[in-house]
């Protein structure tokens, strides 16, 4: 009896350690694995998101939006007022921002709102040498330069398959009040003379080129003197992906470039005569059809002008 009490006692001994050796390595093994899943659970939490604001100064632009009583009724917001744009309930279906890209949006969608002149709708900034008014504006022979970082939001599709066309940016002609009396028009309207596209993901520019080159000094004021070039596309796409348009202009010169890469350079008999005019600068989203349910957003992240 003593001889297998002690057997006994050994094997219930050995039996026990090993459990307990067992036991523990398993234990060491879920804890080691509880911890490993911790990580990886922390590791896949999502990381918030840093809010951009956009950096544009709009001291010196006002905005017009397709909103307002039909045609030729469209709503501007002019400086003080379009700086707190994003507290603005009328503008905030049309402009507003983007906190994960940083950009400025400008939508648009046809409606009966339109300036006057055009069938068309539009989100666009409007430059303002002096902030709120329209009556000061620039020429040739003073000089302008414009550098704008943007890229082409959502944007619907015609019935042929092709993205819808939006001017992105503009260089209009103004007449003075003493021009506009001398050819009895009403407003001080003047063609544009640059207008540049987003067209089916290209860059496309066209500037206006005079009907008949040896039209007097009071006959070039009248808006059917002028016809639009052919225009031409810039090679890169752009398709959805940011790029940066440059408009340069000096006495009878005007240069676009795209990217720092490519460059149009007009310096033509029709630009040479174009000094008659006053000049503002356009960015943002003139969109060019009445289709149905179309729309379109544009972003700005940068833009600059100097004189």
């Amino acid at each position: 009896m003593i001889y297998r009490r002690k057997v006994f006692s050994k094997k219930y001994l050995a039996v026990f350690l090993i459990s307990f050796f067992v036991l523990n390595a398993i234990g060491g093994q879920e804890k080691a694995g509880s911890i490993s899943d911790s990580k990886v659970k922390v590791g896949k939490k999502k990381r918030k998101r840093k809010i951009k604001l956009p950096t544009v100064d709009l001291s010196h632009w006002k905005v017009t939006i397709p909103e307002g009583k039909g045609k030729g009724g469209a709503i501007s917001v002019r400086p003080p007022e379009i700086l707190d744009y994003a507290n603005n309930e009328v503008l905030k279906p049309f402009m507003y921002n983007d906190s994960v890209s940083g950009a400025l949006v400008f939508h648009a969608y046809p409606t009966n709102a339109t300036t006057a002149n055009t069938k068309y709708s539009r989100t666009e900034l409007r430059e303002q040498m002096e902030p709120g008014n329209d009556n000061v504006n620039w020429t040739f022979a003073q000089e302008g330069y414009l550098k704008a970082k943007m890229a082409m939001g959502d944007v619907s599709r015609a019935e042929n398959g092709k993205y819808h066309k939006v001017i992105i940016a503009q260089i209009h002609g103004r007449l003075t009040n003493e021009q506009r009396e001398s050819i009895g028009q009403k407003d001080n309207n003047a063609p544009p003379i640059l207008k540049i596209y987003w067209q089916n993901g290209k860059i496309r520019v066209k500037t206006k080129v005079l009907k008949y080159a040896g039209v007097d000094q009071k006959g070039i004021l009248y808006k059917e003197a002028w016809t639009d070039d052919k225009g031409k596309n810039f090679e890169q796409e752009v398709g959805f992906r940011k790029f940066t348009i440059e408009v340069k202009v000096t006495d009878g010169k005007m240069v676009v470039s795209l990217n720092k890469n490519e460059f149009f350079v007009y310096d033509n008999a029709s630009i040479k005569r174009w000094g008659v005019f006053e000049n503002y600068f356009k960015v943002g989203n003139y969109f060019q059809t009445r289709d149905k349910g179309a729309y379109a957003s544009v972003k700005l992240f940068e833009l600059d002008v100097e004189h």
